[in-house]
């Protein structure tokens, strides 16, 4: 029996870009994919981690999410969507919600139980996929995003993170052997940085104190399909059958160039050849375009003058430029009254501006780039770290990392407002 699914991942709802909202391009986005689901009726949707930008996402973001669910139930009711939590996400929150997601057939894994004997409880993180008549087609080994704290110290071999999830992969894929049979397919899903892929500046880091991403290794032949989540550009690792879809929107300007895409699967588990998989790529249309305009002054302003006219009138729908403007003197102080006078009127947001001398480009020296947004908090102990004259040190910024997390998942008990 052919099981068929749809693989996204990072959708980030919720997410402010440079303070403005993304909930138009969500809309779009998800619109979409109902669509994709009318038609094909797939057994299963797949939704990797980073549902949501913040653990405490705003209630515009949950509905998002919640509204999908339910149209996406009406639209294909034996679709199953299965859910984990991504680094971004607060695991305890998605599961919190279970009675309402089975009302639409979905079902989330945030966060690594034990069972009555201590031990990692794997009948949470074994779903199975059924198809219409209710046969078991597929099961779907669902991990969530690892944090250290929920997985160590089960025994002697989990005394690390990097031991805990070898042998939690070890544990889960054992189990999905005794249970699947010669006509069940075996679907990972993951939400994990893995070596050879490739990143993006908008992907908050996950390998605490700069540890080693992890290896597909990790990952046995029995496997028909691992389903990542995390990075945002769509890719391949290592083999075909291991992917990550990415992120459905560019998350940053340095994902301008990504093809966006759901990855639509079809495997057959009585074959046993390459012939059993069969991958689509789904690309996602573009609802709101990002500009990147670079260069000394001149050129900017002409690349600005050349940009498409024609007004949108709402806000909330203009596409995005960042300027990274070349210099060597330092610049007027009426620069970005400038810029916005060059853009055509009404149909830009102008949401980054940053500067590169040029001095240090002649000189041979790495350019000195100001940004004006906010950095992350890694990014902003990074900074104050060098800037009082401290070599670098992986075990204070694992330790910042750790608090960091901390901090976080005490966030995540608080109530709301």
């Amino acid at each position: 029996m052919t099981v068929r699914f749809l693989h996204t991942s990072d959708w980030h709802l919720g997410q402010f870009f440079y303070n403005h909202s993304r909930q138009y391009e969500h809309e779009q986005f998800l619109a979409w994919l109902l669509l994709q689901i009318q038609e094909k009726q797939p057994n299963a949707l797949l939704i990797a981690g980073d549902i949501f930008d913040v653990i405490n996402p705003a209630s515009s973001a949950q509905k998002q999410l919640y509204q999908f669910l339910a149209d996406a139930h009406e639209i294909a009711p034996h679709m199953q969507t299965l859910m984990i939590a991504g680094n971004h996400d607060s695991g305890y929150r998605i599961e919190q919600v279970e009675p309402l997601l089975e009302k639409y057939h979905a079902k989330s894994v945030g966060v690594i139980h034990k069972n009555s004997e201590g031990q990692i409880d794997l009948d949470r993180l074994l779903i199975p996929i059924y198809d219409p008549q209710r046969h078991i087609i597929a099961w779907c080994l669902s991990l969530p995003f690892l944090r250290p704290a929920e997985i160590t110290g089960f025994n002697e071999q989990t005394h690390n993170s990097q031991n805990a999830i070898a042998y939690l992969h070890q544990q889960l894929i054992a189990e999905a052997r005794k249970r699947k049979t010669a006509d069940q397919a075996l679907i990972l899903m993951s939400h994990a940085h893995m070596q050879g892929g490739e990143t993006s500046d908008s992907e908050r880091p996950i390998i605490v104190g700069n540890e080693e991403a992890l290896s597909t290794t990790l990952f046995e032949d029995i496997l028909d399909y691992v389903a990542l989540g995390h990075l945002h550009k769509p890719q391949k690792v290592a083999q075909a059958h291991i992917r990550y879809s990415g992120s459905p929107i560019p998350l940053s300007f340095s994902e301008i160039h990504y093809k966006h895409q759901i990855v639509d699967v079809k495997i057959d588990p009585s074959k046993t050849d390459e012939s059993r998989f069969e991958f689509e790529s789904i690309y996602i249309p573009r609802s709101i375009q990002l500009h990147k305009i670079k260069g000394e002054l001149s050129v900017v302003f002409a690349q600005l003058h050349a940009l498409p006219s024609g007004e949108i009138d709402n806000i909330d729908h203009r596409e995005y430029v960042d300027i990274e403007y070349h210099t060597d003197v330092p610049p007027p102080p009426n620069l970005r009254q400038q810029f916005e006078e060059a853009l055509p009127k009404d149909r830009y947001r102008l949401v980054r501006i940053s500067r590169q001398y040029l001095s240090a480009e002649k000189n041979g020296d790495t350019p000195s780039t100001i940004h004006l947004e906010p950095p992350t908090p890694e990014k902003l102990f990074q900074q104050l770290w060098e800037k009082n004259g401290y070599a670098s040190d992986d075990a204070v910024f694992k330790d910042f990392l750790n608090l960091l997390q901390e901090a976080e998942k005490s966030l995540e008990n608080e109530p709301e407002a």
